[in-house]
């Protein structure tokens, strides 16, 4: 049974006075960025610095990617209420060890501090991603289904941006202040949908942000193991995916791309650029 979930909405941005460099005065859009405290059956557990767009969805993935839960039927009821920037969760029948389980955290680099819960590397080991690949054609779907795509970055800035896609077609796309909520969220849309393919076998990930390793876990955890960034990758980033064989293909701006690690799930195709390409 799929957990009961409100549908909790706040405006995604607010408009303020500015002052230019010629003393213009003009009125901009800004990301409206709001705390959400998120308790656990009563428990206090950490506050999420959010835009808000899909609350819910965003504490599910929370909850899944920190490991604290393990399938989406142990949650009962995430209930948000914006009046007072309170998340509360049910579970079914608690959350065991949650004091210890919580009581390490590893500050990571994402945007609004990011973090990461209990032995930040113990169940990596433990996974094993699909047999998946990405054509040369599909990448370039993808990156420009994202520069065509609405958003809040274009309006207002200071936003990353997390899509999934199936080969070119998107499937969800999540902004958010921090690429680390956008991923949590993506997390959450995809537990909520049981009855549809979410295998990882024909999925793509990306993200405006850089290839962190908490991004890589995180993909990693979900399943997918294709991650596609227009940034860069970490030294962290990259190690941890070299040893879970994911694919890490970054700087994808245009027809430009570095791909970092797992090019063996890279299928590039001849004549769709010039000398210039560049495969690490």
């Amino acid at each position: 049974m799929l957990p009961r979930l409100t549908a909790a909405r706040a405006p995604l941005t607010r408009s303020i006075d500015t002052v230019s460099e010629t003393g213009e005065r003009l009125s901009v859009s800004i990301p409206a960025e709001r705390a959400l405290t998120v308790y656990v059956d009563k428990r206090e557990l950490v506050t999420l610095m959010t835009l808000g767009a899909h609350p819910e969805l965003l504490v599910l993935g929370y909850l899944r990617n920190q490991r604290l839960v393990r399938t989406v039927q142990e949650v009962e009821s995430i209930t948000v209420d914006w009046d007072v920037g309170v998340a509360a969760v049910r579970t079914r029948e608690g959350i065991s060890d949650i004091e210890a389980r919580t009581s390490s955290r590893v500050v990571t680099t994402g945007c609004g501090q990011g973090s990461m819960f209990g032995g930040l590397m113990d169940d990596v080991a433990q996974l094993v991603l699909p047999q998946a690949t990405i054509t040369q054609s599909q990448l370039y779907g993808v990156v420009d289904a994202i520069r065509l795509q609405e958003s809040v970055y274009k309006t207002a800035g200071s936003v990353h941006g997390c899509a999934l896609f199936r080969g070119q077609q998107m499937l969800v796309f999540v902004e958010d202040v921090g690429r680390h909520n956008a991923i949590d969220t993506i997390a959450g849309w995809m537990w909520m949908r049981p009855d549809e393919d979410m295998r990882g076998d024909d999925k793509i990930f990306y993200t405006t942000g850089r290839l962190t390793s908490e991004m890589v876990i995180k993909s990693a955890q979900m399943g997918v193991p294709i991650l596609v960034s227009r940034s860069g990758i970490t030294q962290m980033g990259h190690a941890v995916a070299q040893d879970l064989g994911l694919c890490t293909i970054g700087r994808a701006t245009h027809k430009r791309f570095l791909c970092f690690s797992g090019a063996e799930r890279l299928q590039l195709e001849a004549g769709l650029v010039g000398p210039r390409l560049r495969v690490a």
